[in-house]
This record gives structure tokens, C-alpha cells and sequence, in this order.
């Protein structure tokens, strides 16, 4: 059925016959995107104008004169999604306000009773203005009014009263709307970066598009139309697609939506239904930066052009220019090209004057970068030193480097100098430890590296890895082998030689070798150390991937560095500095009991229970030559060591028990500790380190009260984690992973490695603690790592005897542990 028809059909059967045609349109399927929109705004305004006409004839003496119909905001656009609200105004001269209260209730109480949604007012235009001129949200929307019925006049009379009103008072109403644009964006956040981003609010969403409409019509700035358009219907189509799918008007694409919302606009799978919307949030987002930034620009050239005519006697000023680079200079707070510079003649303009804008804090001027897009040739293979210096000093310039790589990427520079940089862009992370899409994280990790230039030798290797440690992620399998690879040709291509070429791949390719062993592996093991230092080379390489490895950890999330994991990470780069040096690692030998211990151990021979300390633990930062340390040193965590006389689930019953009162364990080691002469019994001896989830530690007698019923059975600790666990409902539609369990092969000489990858939630560690106790496997130690909902855990483990498990033995063992936990 035709448009046409559906109207008709809608025409001839008055509400009933509007609220079938309407599921009719948005249920066939035969349309979707502007056509779709457009025609549920000409149906819904064919019943509209219905229900208004017959109000207005069945108004006294014959009719009512003086009143039209108005549709404003995104009705007046034309731009109805499936549960979009009505925006309407009923508009009145204000002759008869009786007549058109009743008209009024003619019109509302039915769109009420199909259970729409309804943003209604009744105003004269007088009033309209009056509250449009207090309220910007509803002289916005009064921008986009448009006719549906009655009086034309009438509406033609305030569209153009409203239109003049918001241009003559433009140089106070846009600073205010920028103001709204900021504060909603601090709120919601930028939608080319959120996994559940709000399509209308968050930063480069719709709110913004139409922001850009009405700095357009205040005729004092423009936004950049290319590809804006486009990329407003390309979020407007997510949203019909959400609405529909959900049945419901939510602005939120939530994660459990996402597939569904992919499929209904033909598209292969929710990651690319998220970069999608992240290019489209992207030009918004970068249409915005630019015309704000013109806003500005004019605002401030109108308050001093009347000071600057007089002091020149009424001539017109001219703008400074002022030389930054070869070709480039500043002007009027931006970085322009130079009126001699010949983009088609100097193949590195880009980067010089990208670099050059970066360093001194400025952005690139809109037409400096289309007219280097436009017209600047392709660098030769390799690339000149000057473009590979230029490309250096733009990475380490800190923070402005971001606006500057984003001012090249949204006019295709980036892509058309690192082809390879097309995988990558708006690449969605579905990692809860990430805050950002692929691209911008690798842009984040070079302004955080640029602050590391002065720990390393080659600061231009440091920034360069930066840039390039993931760019695997756009190919399957390993990201970092497949970075490897690309790394390789990158850097040849821009010039390196093969010595640092090869550096370049390495730091790729291990750019996470330092946390992931600090965290998951026994650095008292000499073959931890002795496998890192292979694999790293040189003193040089270590250097470069330890300054490397924070910054990647930093660009990532709050959740992805502590100074925890730093003390790891600089404990292990201090041992494997050291191997690097000549001086092989020995065996380590069991380490004679502190006094502490030692006290512990004959307290829990002598009670035959366990006893316990807790001792809160701190490290001084590490600092650069001349530095003044801070006041107070930041916290490690907590250390507790429990003396427990040797006896079977130990390592379940603490574990268990820090559960319950909601300890994190960050490390743990257990070892049975040799007694003073005279002293009979065995003890073990645990060192575990930990943190509060919410920052306040338990009391050590309630500790040790809940570990000796745990230990003699009488507290049920998987009852009562269980009972918690349900107190919390699980977000509908989000599926964690299976738990995952391998053995690391050639990890250590003295145990067996188990590692864990698992969705984390409270207990984890004690049923895995349970799992080994069952397979008769003894807990050498345990090295704890989580990241967001995710625990990768690893567990060396020994026989009986203390002896490595036989490969077999030990792959039964993790293939046990995977049921388990699966379970």
C-alpha cells in the first residue's frame, strides 16, 4: 500500500483509522529512512489538520477565526521517528480563548488516547516570543515551526517574528546555547566513544545537529555541510531502528539492543552498527568544534572592529599573521597556510603544519586543512626525514595533539598518510576497561607517552610504538602479532632504518608482556625473568617498553593502572634489567620468617586456629632526578598474613571468607613455614595482598572469626556468596563468556602455571580454590588480575610431593577447572 493510500485510509476512519495506518506504515517494511519519516509526518499531519478543522467548525457563530496549528522541534522538521513525541503549538490571536481552550481539548485528548506522547502549549504570538526570549529550548524549537492548519498568516507571522527575533539577539543567545551544548555534553559524554551511547543527547549526536541548524539560522556563522547532513540521517535511522525494535521512544542504544537494532537496518553485526554511529557522531562532533569556533571568532572581531575603525581613523583592520613554520602562520587564533604556501608543491605541509598548530596550542583553520586535502601530494616511500621529524614532533606535543589529528582525520589526511589507519577508525572496544575507540586510544597512549620523553633515549620510538602498539586490532586473530607485521611496514615506509625498525616491532608486538607477566606470573621465578629478557633483547628496548606500558595502561582507563600494577611492572623491568646486565637469576630459596611470622606461626600452633594480621602498605613514587617527593607515599593495598595450622582448603576458606566481607585479592603466596627449635607442629603460612572494594577494611577479629568456621565447616560460604549474588540482578541481555582455563606452557621450572580467564564476580577465587583442593594439587602462589568484569588469574601449583604436575596430569586438571567453572 502507497503513502497515498495510507493517508486516505487514515482520513476516512478518523483516530482508528490514523492508528492503523500508522502500525500499517511502520510494520510493512516497504520504507524506512527520510521516506519513512516523512511520510508518518504527512499522515500524522493529515489527522492533525482533521481533528483541528473539525474543532474549528463545530466552534459557535459558525467557525473560528484567528487560530492555526503549529508543529515545532523535530515535527516541525519533518522528523518523526516510530515513538517520537508531538511537538505542537496551538496558536491564537487571543479573541476568543473559551473557543479555543474547547479546540485545544478536541485536538489533545485524542492524541492521548492512541497513547502518544504530546509536548503541547496554547500561546498567542506574542506570548510565544515572550517565552521563547526566557527559554532558549523553546525559541529552538520554534526555529523549526511549521504549518498544519488554520490561520497561515498567523503562522507566517511568528516564523518570521521568531526568525528576527533570534538573529538580532544572536551575540547573546549563542553564547548560551554553546553554554547548554557543553554542560548536556559533560553529562552524557561523547557518543563516538560510548558503548551505550544516547543517540540524541550525547556530545555529536542529534541535539548537536540541531544546534548547528540554529547557529545556521542566526545567518552569523555556518557549520562545515559536507557529509553533516548524511551523517544527522544516519542517526536518525538508528533511532527509528531502536524504536521500533524496542517499542519503546529511548534515545539509549544499550548493549542488549544492539544486534537487533543492526538487523533491522540490514547491517552485519553490532560493531558496525557502532562505528556507524561513531562516524556520524564524529562529523558532528567535528562540525561543532569548527563552527563554535567561528562563533567565536566573529563574536570577538564585533566587539573590537568599532575600537580598531577608530584608532585607524576608519580604515578597515587587518588580521596578524604570524609565522609558525615553512608555510604556515597563525592567524586570528588559528593555524593557516601562508599565502605563498603551494600544498600541491610540498608533500609534507600536512604534518608541518599539523605539528607546527600542535605545539603552539592551536587549531587548524577548516580551509588550511581541505585545501592541503585537496591539493598536497602523496609522500614519497620512504618518507623524507623532514616528514618523519614532523610526524615525531606532532605526536609528543601533548593534548593539542588530539583536536589537530582529529581537524586531519575528518577530512581523510590521516588514511591518505597511514592507509593502515583505516582499520582502526571508530573502532568499537567491547571492553569495559576501555574508554575509547581504538583510534583515539591510540592517540591518547602518544599524549601520554609525550610526557615519558624524558625517561627514555629515543623518544621518537617511544611515541611512534604509541602509535602504533594496536593497530592490529582491525585484523583477526592476535592483535599484537598482526601489529608486528603492520608495524614493520609502517615504519619502514616513514623512514626508520632497519635497526629501529626492528625495535618498532618489537615494542608491538610485547607491548603488554610487562603487565601481563608482573600480574600473572611469579617474578621470584627465574624463568619469568629469563623469558621476558629474551624476548626484549636490550637494555634499550626495556627502557622504551616499560615508558610504553604505563602509557598504554593510562591511555586505556582508571581501571587499567594503579600504582599497584606499577610497583609490579617496576619490580619486574628492575630483575630483567638485571639479566639484560650480565647477572643470571638463581632459584629462589624460601625466605627465613620475619618476626612477625615467626609470632604468627607459634600463635597458631599453640591455639590450634588460625591467626591473622592486617598491615596497610605503601611505596614511595618513583622520581626523576631533582624531584621533590610527595607528602604521604600512595597506597599498595593491604598485606595479610595468616599463620593456620596445616590442614586441607585453606585456599577456599580465605578466599571465601575475604569474599564475604568483600576484600579484592591482588596477590597471594602460601607456603608451609619451618618452626623454631623446640616448636612441634607444621604451619602454613599465607601472604596474601588485598584491597576493599569500597574502601573501609573489616575488623581482623571478625576476620578470623569467620576463617575458623570456615575452616571447621560451620559457616557456608557458597550459600551466603550465592544469597548476595542474587540480591544483584544481572543486566538483561548481557552474556559474559565462558570461563576459559589453559596451561602455560614452559612458564616455570618449579610449578605447573594454571591460568583462569573468567567473568569476575564475587567467590571466583574461592571455587577455584575449592576446584584444586579437589584435584589434590597444592597452591604454591597466586597472582590475581582483574579488568573490568574480567579475572585472568594464574596459579602456580605443584604435586603432592612439590614437584611440577606431568603434562597430562596438569592439562586434566585445568580441563576439571573449566567444567567447574563453566558449570
Amino acid at each position: 500500500m502507497s503513502s497515498t493510500d495510507v493517508r486516505k485510509e487514515a482520513e476516512d476512519s478518523g483516530p482508528s483509522g490514523y492508528a492503523a495506518a500508522r502500525l500499517r506504515l511502520l510494520s510493512e517494511g516497504a520504507q524506512s529512512g527520510p521516506p519513512r519519516r516523512s511520510a508518518l509526518s504527512e499522515l500524522t499531519d493529515d489527522w492533525l489538520s482533521g481533528l483541528f478543522n473539525a474543532g474549528v467548525l463545530d466552534a459557535a457563530d459558525g467557525g473560528l477565526r484567528g487560530v492555526s496549528l503549529v508543529a515545532v522541534g523535530g515535527y516541525g522538521r519533518g522528523e518523526l521517528s516510530p515513538r517520537s513525541d508531538l511537538d505542537l503549538l496551538l496558536l491564537h490571536d487571543g479573541s476568543d480563548s473559551g473557543a479555543v481552550a474547547a479546540l485545544a481539548d478536541r485536538i489533545w485528548y485524542p492524541v492521548w488516547d492512541l497513547g502518544l506522547a504530546l509536548d503541547h502549549s496554547v500561546r498567542t504570538p506574542a506570548e510565544a516570543r515572550k517565552t521563547a526570549g526566557e527559554d532558549l529550548k523553546v525559541q529552538l524549537g520554534l526555529l523549526d515551526a511549521r504549518h498544519l492548519a488554520g490561520d497561515l498568516g498567523l503562522t507566517a507571522g511568528l516564523r518570521t517574528a521568531v526568525l528576527a527575533d533570534w538573529r538580532n539577539q544572536a551575540p547573546k543567545r549563542l553564547p548560551e546555547l554553546q553554554e547548554l551544548c557543553a554542560e548536556r555534553a559533560e553529562r552524557q559524554g561523547e557518543l563516538q566513544y560510548l558503548l551505550e551511547p544516547d543517540l540524541k543527547e550525547a556530545r555529536g549526536g542529534l541535539r548537536d545537529a540541531t544546534a548547528l541548524r540554529a547557529v545556521a539560522a542566526s545567518w552569523l556563522a555556518d557549520a562545515p555541510r559536507e557529509g553533516l547532513d548524511d551523517a544527522r540521517r544516519r542517526l536518525l535511522d538508528v533511532r527509528d531502528a531502536l524504536h521500533l525494535t524496542t517499542g519503546r521512544a529511548t534515545d539509549r542504544l544499550a548493549l542488549q539492543e544492539q544486534d537487533q537494532v543492526a538487523a533491522e537496518l540490514g547491517l552485519l553485526d553490532a560493531d558496525t552498527l557502532l562505528r556507524q554511529v561513531y562516524e556520524a557522531a564524529r562529523v558532528v562532533s567535528y562540525a561543532s568544534d569548527v563552527t563554535w569556533r567561528e562563533v567565536g571568532r566573529v563574536l570577538r572581531s564585533r566587539a573590537v572592529r568599532p575600537r580598531l575603525r577608530a584608532m585607524l581613523g576608519g580604515g578597515k583592520p587587518v588580521a596578524e599573521r604570524s609565522p609558525l613554520a615553512e608555510g604556515v602562520v597563525e592567524m586570528d587564533g588559528e593555524v593557516v597556510l601562508a599565502r605563498a604556501a603551494r600544498p600541491e608543491r610540498d608533500p609534507v605541509l600536512p604534518l608541518r603544519a599539523a605539528a607546527a598548530a600542535a605545539q603552539a596550542g592551536l587549531p587548524l583553520s577548516l580551509h588550511a586543512v581541505r585545501r592541503m586535502a585537496a591539493g598536497t601530494r602523496p609522500l614519497p616511500t620512504p618518507w623524507p626525514a623532514e616528514a618523519r621529524e614532523q610526524l615525531v614532533t606532532l605526536l609528543g606535543s601533548g593534548q593539542p595533539t588530539i583536536d589537530v589529528w582529529e581537524a586531519l582525520e575528518a577530512e581523510g589526511l590521516i588514511t591518505r598518510l597511514l592507509p593502515d589507519w583505516e582499520r582502526v577508525r571508530c573502532r568499537p572496544q567491547r571492553n569495559a576497561v576501555h574508554i575509547w575507540t581504538v583510534d583515539r586510544h591510540l592517540i591518547e597512549t602518544a599524549v601520554r607517552a609525550s610526557e615519558f620523553t624524558r625517561r627514555v633515549h629515543r623518544p621518537d620510538l617511544l611515541l611512534v610504538a604509541a602509535l602504533l602498539h594496536d593497530i592490529g586490532k582491525g585484523w583477526p586473530g592476535d592483535h599484537s602479532v598482526a601489529g608486528e607485521i603492520i608495524a614493520k611496514d609502517v615504519a619502514a615506509r616513514i623512514g626508520f632504518d632497519r635497526e629501529d625498525v626492528a625495535v618498532l616491532s618489537t615494542l608491538v608486538r610485547h607491548h603488554l608482556l610487562l603487565v601481563d607477566t608482573a600480574t600473572r606470573r611469579d617474578l621470584e621465578d627465574p624463568e619469568t625473568v629469563r623469558s621476558v629478557a629474551e624476548a626484549v633483547g636490550s637494555q634499550g628496548t626495556l627502557e622504551l617498553l616499560h615508558a610504553l606500558t604505563e602509557a598504554d595502561a593510562l591511555a586505556t582507563g582508571p581501571a587499567a593502572w594503579s600504582s599497584w600494577r606499577g610497583s609490579l611492572v617496576a619490580d619486574l623491568v628492575k630483575r630483567v634489567s638485571a639479566v639484560l646486565a650480565g647477572d643470571e637469576p638463581t632459584e629462589p630459596e624460601a625466605a627465613a620468617p620475619t618476626a612477625e611470622q615467626e609470632r604468627l606461626a607459634i600463635e597458631a600452633v599453640a591455639t590450634g586456629s588460625p591467626v591473622l594480621s592486617l598491615r596497610a602498605q605503601t611505596e614511595p613514587p618513583a622520581l626523576t632526578e631533582g624531584e621533590q617527593p610527595p607528602g604521604d607515599p600512595e597506597p599498595l593495598g593491604v598485606e595479610l598474613l595468616i599463620a593456620v595450622p596445616d590442614q586441607s582448603g585453606v585456599l577456599p576458606a580465605v578466599a571465601g571468607v575475604l569474599a564475604m566481607h568483600r576484600l579484592t585479592v591482588r596477590t597471594a603466596e602460601l607456603r608451609a613455614l619451618d618452626l623454631p627449635d623446640g616448636v612441634e607442629g607444621s604451619v602454613l603460612l599465607l601472604n596474601w595482598r588485598v584491597a576493599a572494594e569500597y574502601g573501609s577494611l573489616p575488623q581482623a577479629a571478625r576476620l578470623r572469626a569467620d576463617l575458623v568456621r570456615a575452616l571447621d565447616g560451620s559457616l557456608d560460604i557458597a550459600g551466603r556468596l550465592a544469597e548476595r549474588d542474587a540480591a544483584y540482578p544481572r543486566r538483561r541481555g548481557v552474556v559474559a563468556p565462558p570461563a576459559r582455563v589453559t596451561v602455560a606452557p614452559a612458564a616455570s621450572r618449579l610449578a605447573t602455571v594454571i591460568e583462569v580467564r573468567a567473568h569476575d564476580a564475587p567467590g571466583l577465587l574461592h571455587r577455584i580454590g575449592r576446584a584444586l583442593e579437589d584435584a589434590n594439587v597444592r597452591v604454591r602462589s597466586a597472582h590475581v588480575s582483574t579488568l573490568g568484569a574480567n579475572a585472568v588469574d594464574a596459579f602456580y601449583v605443584t604435586g603432592p610431593e612439590g614437584a611440577p604436575l606431568p603434562g597430562d596430569e596438569a592439562a586434566a586438571v585445568a580441563r576439571k577447572l573449566e567444567e567447574t567453572l563453566r558449570a
